[in-house]
């Protein structure tokens, strides 16, 4: 029996430059007074720097926190480590794992979908990234890392925006979404973004992410509501669009009719296994022939996780929405057997 993903602990990865403010937004879900139980991950616990007077436990790897929070450190493997966690007494709210200024956040997230225990009682909710609005759009150029981050983020929280111009903001908001039009953007000083607006973001529930798509990129999109007078949209009412820097691309596919399962399952399997080292994070919401529930899935590069959700319900437009966001993506390959997976 699958435990129904809403009764899973949400976790959230939290990636960043080092530097960027990652510190302190751990710092605050470790101290403030939130009321909730969080459970945090860190690389090196003394580089957080908690004052030592807000700890009250400590078992080798595990902190406890006066506000009802615990730290540990992974020294070893994180599975083991979340093992740990979830067998702990008392559950928590969500955990959150934070990895190193330099890493790649792809193979934390990617935890979520390998290990059968993990994946039993944890979902990946989000992967937030804290960008530094000073230094951000020089570490884009020098460093992959920075753009994998963005690239790979469900939330952004663009921090130190005291420390720039407007101009300068707009430009590193524009390159931002120039490699992931799709994250959810918060403008930070002091990564003073509200708690509840990087945890627990139910991205799982892709709809955050798909409504979000910005107004700006609806700009040539403007004939699109007018009628259904299909001949004329040839090849345009998929709503398909395309972003990207020089080598970060991301891709929306839609489609009203709904999909047939049994080509469109195969295709995306076939498409992860083989450029799935291309594409950094896939995600929709299918609609199924024949199908009364919402079929969710999302992947990081080969990994899949997908699950019938929930009902769709009487007032939501049943269509399909697909994201795909990768270095290089072999965009025509994807739009043509997307097409082949709607009923003619």
């Amino acid at each position: 029996m699958t435990t129904p993903a809403s009764a899973k602990i949400p976790v959230t990865v939290l990636t960043g430059y080092l530097g960027a403010g990652k510190t302190t937004l751990l710092n605050r879900i470790l101290t403030e007074n939130h009321g909730k139980k969080y459970a945090v991950i860190v690389n090196e616990f003394g580089e957080i720097g908690i004052d030592n007077d807000l700890i009250i436990g400590a078992d080798e790897e595990v902190f406890e926190m006066n506000n009802g929070c615990v730290c540990c450190t992974v020294r070893g493997d994180l599975v083991r480590i979340l093992e740990g966690l979830m067998k702990r007494k008392g559950k928590f709210d969500a955990i959150i794992v934070e990895t190193t200024g330099l890493a790649d956040p792809a193979p934390v997230a990617q935890t979520f979908f390998v290990d059968e225990d993990v994946q039993a009682h944890a979902r990946l909710d989000a992967v937030v990234t804290v960008a530094d609005a000073k230094w951000l759009s020089d570490r884009l150029k020098d460093a992959p890392e920075a753009k994998n981050q963005i690239a790979f983020a469900d939330v952004i929280v663009l921090n130190k925006t005291d420390l720039v111009t407007a101009p300068e903001l707009a430009e590193v908001e524009a390159r931002i979404r120039a490699i992931n039009p799709y994250a959810k953007l918060h403008r930070t000083t002091r990564a003073q973004v509200k708690i509840e607006d990087v945890l627990d973001r139910g991205a799982f529930d892709l709809d955050r992410i798909l409504e979000i798509e910005p107004a700006f990129l609806e700009a040539d999109d403007h004939d699109h509501d007018h009628g259904h007078d299909h001949h004329h949209h040839h090849g345009h009412d998929h709503g398909l669009k395309h972003y990207h820097d020089e080598e970060m691309q991301s891709l929306s596919l839609r489609s009203e009719k709904p999909l047939d399962p049994s080509t469109f399952m195969p295709w995306l399997q076939d498409l992860m296994a083989k450029e799935g080292g291309k594409i950094l994070r896939s995600k929709g919401i299918i609609s199924f022939a024949g199908d009364d529930e919402r079929y969710v899935f999302q992947g990081v590069h080969m990994m899949l996780e997908g699950d019938h959700q929930r009902p769709w319900k009487d007032d939501e437009k049943r269509e399909s929405r697909l994201v795909f966001i990768g270095r290089e993506l072999p965009e025509q390959l994807i739009r043509d057997g997307f097409e082949r997976c709607i009923p003619a």
